[in-house]
């Protein structure tokens, strides 16, 4: 088992090697609308990289640093590609506005309450929100799917906004109701 505020594990290595990566990603997506099999494989296995270090995480022991640098990784990556594709011409920049937006948001807050010693991890909803990212970003990379089928990169992407919205929307509604529940004087005590 690892310590809870060891840096140097498995799972963050993979995590940081996902980071480090992910600038050579956005480069190897091409500067058309035709896919291409070089960038859907890096990102297959990049994307791969993210359930592999949470496996390796949940076994091994999480620690604050892993807490940190996965979310960070995934958004970097995602909004990356995603920004990178709309740069490219092939996503259009609304629903990836809406989805930035929605990171940033829910990134502050969780900053905001973990200074108050509370957690909030990831809720099923916003887990799928990630999948269907990921699915956007694939089908829009595979040469199969990239011209031939935008209605399925278009709908994953849009599905991912819906998701992005609603999960967003529990996060806040918990933060209502966690806000109502801790009394004033305790706040800083939480933890």
């Amino acid at each position: 088992m690892v310590e809870p505020n060891q840096w140097a594990t498995w799972a963050n290595a993979i995590t940081v090697g996902r980071l480090l990566l992910s600038p050579l990603m956005f480069w190897a997506i091409p500067n058309d609308d035709m896919g291409s099999w070089i960038s859907f494989a890096f990102w297959t296995v990049l994307c791969a990289s993210d359930g592999i270090d949470g496996y390796i995480a949940r076994r091994h022991g999480t620690t604050s640093s892993g807490a940190f640098l996965d979310p960070l990784a995934d958004k970097v990556l995602i909004l990356g590609a995603m920004f990178t594709l709309v740069s490219t011409g092939v996503f259009w920049v609304v629903p990836v506005i809406i989805i930035a937006a929605r990171e940033f948001i829910i990134s502050i807050y969780r900053v905001l309450v973990s200074g108050r010693g509370i957690s909030v991890p990831a809720s099923k909803m916003a887990k799928y929100k990630t999948v269907f990212q990921q699915l956007a970003v694939a089908f829009a990379l595979l040469p199969l799917t990239a011209l031939d089928a935008t209605w399925l990169w278009n709908g994953c992407l849009w599905i991912a906004v819906v998701l992005a919205l609603v999960s967003g929307g529990q996060y806040l509604w918990k933060a209502r109701q966690l806000e109502a529940t801790i009394e004033p004087a305790s706040v800083g005590q939480v933890g």
